[in-house]
């Protein structure tokens, strides 16, 4: 990498990973690091001032930007870290008059934003996967969250856009991935109000040359008879559902202001799988949420059995400041850590069940950098012993499963 290259550090969701290719493209040529930042938890908040002091060391005279939803939400407390030059909203990063700017600070009120930025990334030149932002922000408040407050109110792409931008990236990229920040809210707010499977059977209709198409994480209370019926039997629409579920008890469920219950948890995720055995379920879980105590923790921990959860994404309690929850009885910090371990422990011991099922099946795998690995369709993550070209698509032989992972 030259020194005038831009470098992007994506920090959290597939969103930011999308909009970092965005950003990418309004800076080439520029000696710039832009950390795009996270703020799901305290513990992602840390990481980022971490990573921007590691950049600084690391190319002392690149000018460096601080933007993404941490930015957004505490602008004046990283535009006072001494290693920032400037400090850009998630309102105004994707657009060219900001980066041209060298205001010190810009970043306007979140939710009076009504319209998503425009789509600029050709290209993902370095992955064989490419993201593409359909909706950004969301309308519901869950009482942990603090996203909405870096990312403001719900907005959707128009599907003409999505289109046209999906059949540019389909011509380099062997899979699109829709990402959202609440995907399944996607429309409401556009003419005609056109839902999300609405937006994927025009995309697979008009978009002949994609060859695999993959949704970020849903929430389960909004997949309607159209976007089930894509996901269990469409085959260009892999068969990886990521939930949105968070934990496992009623009443947490509740607290937490989420809109489903556990048992509807459990009848979608025994649905999809009837429909489509070779699904693979994943689900966002959060560990030791207020007021939690050990039969409560329990329901959660079951869930993963209960849910079949292979790729469980595993997250300790913070609590947000401004947040609802902050303001509830707090379970002790160890414990915290112990039972996000413990979920940790069940979702690798299930992990492990379902990757021995798959030895001696025929997968197929999209080849990533540097060859030597990949995805199958279902998201199980392939080491082949023969390396082969970044971006190609083979279909390969499960031989065995070594560290986590499957050889091919």
């Amino acid at each position: 990498m030259s020194l005038s290259s831009p470098l992007i550090l994506n920090m959290g969701c597939r969103l930011n990973l999308a909009e970092g290719e965005s950003i990418r493209a309004l800076l080439t040529g520029r000696d710039a690091i832009v950390v795009n930042s996270c703020a799901v938890t305290n513990e992602a908040v840390k990481q980022t001032r971490q990573a921007i002091r590691r950049a600084r060391r690391e190319r002392p005279d690149a000018e460096l930007v601080v933007t993404g939803c941490a930015a957004q939400i505490d602008p004046q407390a990283f535009a006072a870290m001494p290693e920032v030059d400037r400090v850009i909203g998630n309102a105004e990063k994707l657009l060219p008059e900001a980066w041209a700017s060298e205001a010190k600070v810009q970043v306007q009120d979140i939710l009076a934003v009504r319209e998503t930025a425009p789509h600029l990334a050709a290209s993902f030149s370095t992955h064989a996967r490419a993201f593409v932002e359909v909706q950004n922000g969301c309308d519901h408040r869950c009482t942990f969250c603090a996203i909405p407050f870096g990312r403001g109110n719900s907005r959707s792409v128009p599907a003409g856009a999505v289109i046209d931008r999906i059949a540019l990236l389909a011509e380099a990229h062997g899979e699109v991935v829709l990402t959202g920040v609440d995907l399944t809210s996607y429309g409401h707010d556009l003419p005609g109000a056109p839902t999300l499977g609405l937006l994927v059977e025009r995309i697979l209709k008009h978009v002949p040359s994609l060859k695999r198409l993959r949704l970020s994480s849903l929430d389960g209370i909004e997949v309607d008879d159209r976007l089930f019926a894509l996901l269990t039997q469409e085959p260009r629409v892999m068969p990886h559902v990521h939930l949105s579920l968070q934990a496992g008890d009623d009443m947490i469920l509740k607290r937490m202001k989420r809109r489903h219950s556990r048992a509807q948890s459990v009848a979608l995720a025994e649905r999809l799988r009837a429909a489509r055995p070779e699904i693979a379920i994943g689900a966002d879980l959060i560990a030791g949420f207020p007021t939690e105590d050990d039969r409560m923790f329990a329901n959660t921990l079951a869930l993963i059995a209960d849910c079949g959860v292979v790729h469980a994404h595993i997250f300790p309690y913070s609590p947000r400041a401004g947040t609802p929850a902050a303001r509830m009885p707090q379970v002790a910090p160890a414990t915290i850590r112990d039972r996000a371990a413990r979920l940790r422990t069940a979702a690798a011991e299930q992990r492990a069940r379902w990757l021995e099922t798959l030895v001696g099946s025929r997968q197929q795998v999209l080849v990533e950098r540097p060859g030597d690995r990949g995805h199958a369709k279902n998201f199980a993550e392939v080491r082949l012993t023969a390396p082969r070209q970044t971006g190609e698509t083979v279909n390969v032989t499960i031989a065995r499963v070594e560290d986590g992972k499957l050889v091919a």
